[in-house]
């Protein structure tokens, strides 16, 4: 064969795989991933995409082995792909995840990728070391291996991204069995977020994505021998689940955060913030303000600064109206309960209006209005932008209804006062892994507020606001002899 003859097919390998000869593979993290015109494949599969879970957890141990060899600085690169491409994705991939789910709003669909740079990566992990007379230790946060993850419907994408973000800052590789209603835009971005990270470091399926999720598959992932660590954010029955496999799980669970307002309270900007919080992609965040319990003396005035932070006020009858809407009744073995209804969650607070009855204008945030403190709206979780609002006569009922509401789910409760005794009182009597203090719910993660951001909150478990630690184990090394020099 000629030289020329070698020279055209070195050419042609080269353009497959995206790079001129003699130049090494270009990558620009903050540039969207153009979609190829040929999807490149890895053994038979997507990039990242699987139809088998079995094979997306054998794939994902491969891709584990192979970022072990890129040490540190791998690790750093998949970080700022993922950072890079997310921002500079968010308004096509949040419209597609509007698109298929049908539930938020888009701005904020798109304002949750553009924050996944606030998500920590390897910066986050630094060994331990001791020494001392009898020698030197040194702990390090070493990884699992392959995490199996669950992602939800309400924030699909980005809980996915912040995961991977976390997960393989930790040394790890993943395998996502997405919620079905929101599988297609994360396998989206699943796959391009491979793509580039094939180009970078060679490695085709650091972050595995199950196409066509089921419970089958979630149980296979459960299982699979590859699979050393589960992190779960879902609803009360994969919590469940995942914590009967006999693996170690992180569960982000459910919540239902109760805000209480005092008398001495910024009113005007508690109310900002409670909109601000209750509002945010039509209330579906965990965090988000979901009933308020404020002070008798204090309600009038806090109220009519709600409607100056622009929500809408019901009135009982339309409360009434929205209540048969939004929730469904079931019976199950002779006993009936509520659930929510399903058509409603994450639905613009114009479409619950009209449900009330009433019309307000398109751009309306909010809706709220004055509720008993047993009503439906303050005991489910309902992931809709209608805020109860329950008078109380003092802090101690307004601490007792927020516990009772909260139902001891231990996740995230707000109050809005200039009284640190109420403070305290609130924080003992709650015990919740956020607690924030006159601002909005997301100030506890770091949106408005100092800290971090995570998607994954693990309240049932107790890790808390995830982050690269919460996905290692802790290795210690012990050296044995007298070393020091002093």
């Amino acid at each position: 064969m000629d030289e020329k003859a070698i020279q055209d097919i070195v050419t042609e390998v080269f353009r497959k795989l995206g790079r001129q000869p003699g130049n090494a593979p270009a990558a620009n993290p903050a540039a969207p991933s153009p979609t190829p015109a040929r999807t490149v494949r890895s053994g038979g599969h997507e990039f990242g995409v699987f139809e088998d879970a079995r094979a997306a957890c054998r794939a994902a141990h491969e891709a584990f082995l192979q970022l072990g060899e890129k040490g540190l600085e791998g690790r750093r690169k998949v970080v700022d792909i993922v950072k890079g491409m997310a921002e500079a994705n968010a308004e096509v991939w949040g419209r597609e995840e509007l698109e298929e789910t049908k539930i938020g709003r888009l701005d904020h669909k798109i304002e949750k990728l553009q924050i996944l740079k606030l998500v920590p990566g390897v910066e986050f992990i630094h060994p331990f070391g001791m020494s001392g007379d009898h020698g030197i230790t040194m702990e390090e946060y070493t990884p699992f291996g392959v995490v199996g993850s669950v992602t939800p419907a309400t924030h699909s994408v980005p809980t996915m991204s912040g995961n991977v973000i976390n997960m393989v800052a930790a040394g790890n590789a993943c395998v996502f069995n997405p919620h079905p209603s929101a599988a297609r835009c994360a396998a989206t971005a699943a796959r391009a977020y491979n793509e580039a990270i094939y180009r970078e470091l060679g490695i085709a399926n650091l972050i595995c994505v199950i196409a066509k999720p089921t419970l089958e598959s979630f149980d296979a992932i459960c299982s699979d021998e590859h699979v050393r660590l589960l992190c779960i954010t879902g609803g009360p029955v994969v919590v469940q689940a995942a914590m009967k496999t006999g693996k170690r799980a992180i569960c982000a669970g459910p919540g239902n955060p109760p805000v209480v307002v005092t008398c001495c309270a910024d009113l005007r900007k508690a109310a900002e913030s409670v909109v601000q919080g209750a509002s945010y992609d039509n209330n579906l965040l965990c965090i988000g303000e979901k009933e308020v319990f404020v002070i008798d003396r204090a309600a009038d005035e806090f109220i009519a600064n709600l409607e100056r932070a622009g929500a809408a006020r019901l009135n009982s009858g339309q409360i009434e109206a929205l209540k048969k809407e939004a929730f469904v009744w079931h019976n199950d073995n002779g006993s009936s309960h509520a659930a929510v209804n399903k058509d409603l969650v994450g639905r613009d607070a114009s479409v619950l209006a009209k449900r009330a009855g009433i019309n307000v204008p398109d751009k309306t945030p909010l809706l709220f209005g004055e509720t008993a403190a047993d009503d439906l709206f303050v005991e489910e979780e309902q992931m809709m932008p209608f805020l109860p609002v329950i008078r109380v006569k003092d802090i101690n009922e307004a601490i007792r209804c927020a516990k009772e509401a909260e139902h001891n789910y231990r996740h995230t409760a707000i109050i809005h006062t200039c009284n640190v005794n109420h403070m305290t009182a609130m924080a003992r009597a709650m015990d919740t892994t956020l607690f924030v203090k006159n601002g909005p719910s997301m100030a506890g993660l770091g949106l408005g507020g100092e800290g971090y951001l995570s998607y994954s909150i693990a309240t049932p478990t107790g890790e808390g606001v995830t982050n690269p630690k919460t996905f290692t184990r802790t290795r210690r090394c012990v050296m044995v002899d007298n070393l020091r020099i002093y």
